[in-house]
């Protein structure tokens, strides 16, 4: 048995960022001297944190380059077993909600700072050719990000409890105030822009400028975070004291009923096409995106830290906003249309 070849039947999840953990099952992991197995990305070991015959646990290293999994028992090497890693695209941000993507592909992210931190630069623009350039300066606390269908850029303050517009050239406007801790954006198809006030109101703004007291929910210690779903309700996530916090659904006409309950530090959170939706959360303590069937079922999808909001490009793949970079990581996922 001790010279017989490792065998990888599953790992869970199949993607990670560096530092995330992965479950690896299978048999013949420890050889007859019952030496540790290696866990190899490519050619780069990982940190080994479980090990059995039947079961390890593995740390994705910084310096991973390559998806190809195998498991060394120190008498024989398994087939190489396929997972998706993230590749850092652009690094010394600030991102403490979803980034946003433009029609060009192009992704934004904030530099949000501490509470009442002015920097030099608040929004990045990072190109499809992953080069990053300033393109707001000065918003205090900028946090939550959205595009409506004409391509302007909407910013919340979080400090001034104000709504920015943004052009494409970079002109900066007032565009709502009195918006509390203004943090989550997420537009309706009908183009209302609705905005999560971490105190526990959601406002809704029309396209006339409007402003409605749309629903009132638990408030948060953290940003609130807003995503609409194909069935036309608003899904809302705001960390709280609690380490079993809920997914709320709030109806077209604001009537606010928990979706999931169970999830640790819920904050960032898109839907993919199929009417799954994507939470930066941890699920049973284990850290990273969360995925929740149309039936709320529940699934981590991605292992990793930090993870604070994400959104689906429209290559199959996902951008992870963790709270000092961007992350790309092939899902093979193809998000659902925003606007």
């Amino acid at each position: 048995m001790g010279g017989s070849k490792p065998r990888i039947e599953a790992v869970e999840p199949r993607a990670a960022i560096a530092g995330g953990e992965l479950a690896v099952h299978g048999r013949g992991f420890v050889d007859n001297g019952n030496r540790r197995a290696i866990v190899r990305f490519g050619e780069t070991p990982g940190t080994v944190v479980v090990s059995s015959p039947t079961r390890l646990v593995v740390r994705v290293p910084a310096n991973a380059a390559s998806g190809d999994l195998t498991v060394d028992s120190g008498a024989a090497v398994s087939e190489p077993k396929p997972v998706a890693l993230g590749r850092t695209i652009a690094g010394n941000l600030h991102p403490v909600a979803n980034p946003a993507l433009d029609a060009a592909g192009n992704v934004f992210s904030t530099f949000s700072g501490s509470r009442g931190q002015k920097v030099a630069v608040s929004v990045f623009k990072v190109s499809p050719d992953r080069a990053v350039q300033p393109i707001a300066n000065d918003l205090l606390n900028p946090t939550g990000l959205a595009f409506d269908r004409a391509g302007l850029l909407y910013v919340s303050s979080r400090a001034e409890g104000t709504i920015y517009q943004i052009t494409p050239d970079g002109h900066r406007s007032l565009y709502a105030e009195g918006m509390g801790v203004a943090t989550g954006l997420a537009f309706d198809h009908a183009g209302n822009l609705y905005v999560g006030d971490r105190t526990g109101t959601i406002f809704k703004i029309s396209p006339d400028r409007q402003i409605f007291v749309f629903a009132t929910v638990e408030p948060s210690v953290a940003a609130y975070h807003l995503a609409f779903g194909p069935d036309q309700h608003l899904y809302a996530t705001g960390p709280t004291t609690s380490s079993f916090d809920h997914v709320y659904r709030v109806s077209p006409a604001g009537e606010v009923k928990s979706f999931y309950r169970g999830l640790g530090r819920p904050q960032g959170l898109a839907f993919d096409a199929e009417g799954n939706l994507y939470v930066a959360a941890s699920l049973g303590g284990r850290r990273g995106v969360v995925r929740l069937t149309p039936d709320a079922r529940p699934e981590l999808t991605v292992s990793g830290n930090g993870i604070v909001g994400l959104a689906f490009t429209r290559h199959r793949s996902v951008i992870l906003a963790t709270n000092d970079s961007l992350i790309e990581l092939l899902l093979d996922v193809e998000g659902m249309p925003l606007v």
